[in-house]
């Protein structure tokens, strides 16, 4: 039976201040670097938290106003969130992959009231009057305030958070998520993650990306486990070291990085001894990937599936068996279906196939798509919220994917939108027309996107100017890793872009 949300809830009171009260002195969150660690009790991440938040007070903000958070992979960037939801404000932590130009749509179209970036964005200037744009010596200044006596009383569907996510529009859209998205996370915590307040969570990515913020601290807080992050160079070996380093119990991460502790790290069977299991999301775990690391480390690996609006709610764990090649089966409470892709809100049999829905009761569901009613609408069929993903549900519950029904890329565990890169190649003053898709890497099970271009009369394009001008304008999970030059794109009778015709 599915645990009813509290009326008056508050996220960030949720993760910090029961656990800053009983257990002050126990480690909530590590942050490792090359050469530095910083650690953080409950009691001091609490104080911290409240004495930012009075500080976001402080600045006259309107109620539940917007604040964007542009840092890096660093601890203040935690911190800002959980200050801006004890404040009641909402809070947006945008991936620092983000180039200028599309940042600044972000701040323009969530209306940002405040703008906080990390030492890495301090030289940006975002033209806007009703902007305060905070830059690392001011937020150090709001961090002397003296703290909150206690978090904003806030109501459990009043909003909290906003993501922002790749459709089949060319700009992203903002995802709107309330106080209550954090208490429906409960349910993972036995079903999917197999965590406890004696856990320690490793996660491989870095803070502001939604996966990140959600299993790798979120949740371990919430639940009074230490959360420990990575900020150091990049290394696919650096992995089973940390984990016997802090002694890790259970490490996240896309399949990508499994592959490459596999590929790269020769003593990774010993040096993740203390680990009970792993947890894989945000792309598909192939089934000779799951075979292999079994094999070689002797470990599980337990996979979930989920989106932007409802987090994760299919998944394999210590109540699930493991079937590989399927994320696994909805966690208890979770009311899922497969309904017909031409329509109707009546659930298909088991066995075929169709658009993946949730039913609206669910209460991790966003509150809606930021200012975007139409697209909010089009995802509703009575009862159920539809997403573009192709599904099967067996007999058992279990899920089995097949692919999109709509066109959104997923490369490297990132959702991307064909229309959001067409339109920057489009940009190019020698392109007159342009296609991307999603083709297979050089690692088997792996993706990457291509670019295919036709040049203007008289005009000559390289691959490299392609690839070179997506570099300017796009993040770089977004850039194409290919491209090519073609004399036409292929298309139907219709003039419709045959998107599959493309190699």
């Amino acid at each position: 039976m599915r645990e009813p949300v509290p009326h008056r809830f508050n996220l960030a009171r949720y993760c910090l201040a029961e656990n800053a009260r009983n257990s002050p002195d126990k480690a909530a969150l590590a942050i490792i670097g090359d050469d530095s660690v910083l650690r953080w009790t409950y009691g001091e991440l609490d104080e911290k938290v409240r004495r930012l938040a009075a500080g976001f007070v402080s600045l006259g903000l309107p109620p539940k106003a917007r604040i964007m958070i542009r840092m890096g992979n660093e601890a203040d960037a935690a911190l800002a969130y959980f200050a801006a939801i004890a404040a009641g404000y909402v809070a947006l932590l945008a991936s620092s992959q983000l180039t200028f130009e599309e940042a600044d749509f972000l701040r323009g179209d969530c209306e940002a009231s405040a703008l906080v970036l990390g030492a890495a964005f301090a030289h940006e200037a975002y033209e806007s009057e009703s902007l305060q744009v905070l830059s690392p010596p001011d937020l150090e200044s709001l961090q002397k305030t003296a703290p909150l006596a206690d978090y904003a009383d806030t109501g459990a569907d009043d909003p909290a958070y906003m993501v922002y996510t790749s459709g089949t529009t060319s700009r992203p859209k903002g995802v709107m998520h309330a106080h209550r998205a954090a208490w429906a996370r409960r349910v993972m915590y036995p079903h999917w993650m197999g965590l406890g307040p004696g856990d320690v969570m490793l996660h491989a990515g870095a803070i502001n990306w939604t996966y990140t913020l959600g299993v790798g601290v979120v949740d371990p807080l919430a639940c009074g486990a230490q959360a420990v992050l990575y900020n150091g160079r990049p290394d696919p070996a650096v992995w089973p070291r940390l984990i016997k380093a802090c002694g890790a119990t259970i490490f996240a991460a896309v399949p990508g990085v499994y592959r490459q502790i596999l590929k790269y790290a020769a003593d990774a069977a010993q040096d993740i001894a203390s680990l009970r299991h792993g947890l894989s999301a945000g792309a598909a775990l192939t089934p000779d990937l799951l075979s292999q690391w079994r094999s070689h480390t002797g470990k599980e690996i337990f996979e979930a599936y989920g989106m932007s609006e409802i987090s994760t709610f299919v998944s394999s764990g210590p109540t699930t068996p493991v079937r590989p090649g399927s994320p696994g089966r909805p966690q208890p409470g979770r009311r899922i279906a497969a309904l017909p892709r031409e329509g109707g809100d009546t659930p298909l049999p088991a066995g075929e196939v169709g658009l993946m829905a949730v039913h609206r009761d669910e209460p991790g569901l966003m509150i809606g798509y930021w200012k975007r009613p139409a697209e909010e609408q089009e995802a509703i069929r009575g009862e159920w919220f539809i997403s573009g993903d192709l599904v099967e549900i067996d007999a058992d519950g279990y899920v089995w994917l097949h692919g999109r029904a709509d066109e959104v890329m997923n490369a490297g565990g990132y959702r991307v939108s064909p229309a959001e890169v067409e339109r920057c190649l489009l940009e190019h003053p020698c392109i007159i027309e342009a296609a991307v898709a999603e083709r297979p890497g050089r690692d088997a099970g792996t993706t990457i996107i291509k670019a295919y271009v036709v040049a203007r009369e008289g005009y000559e394009l390289t691959e490299a100017e392609i690839l070179g001008h997506c570099a300017q304008h796009l993040a770089s999970y977004k850039r194409p890793r290919a491209a090519a030059v073609l004399e036409a794109l292929p298309r139907n009778a219709n003039g419709k872009l045959v998107r599959g015709a493309l190699n």
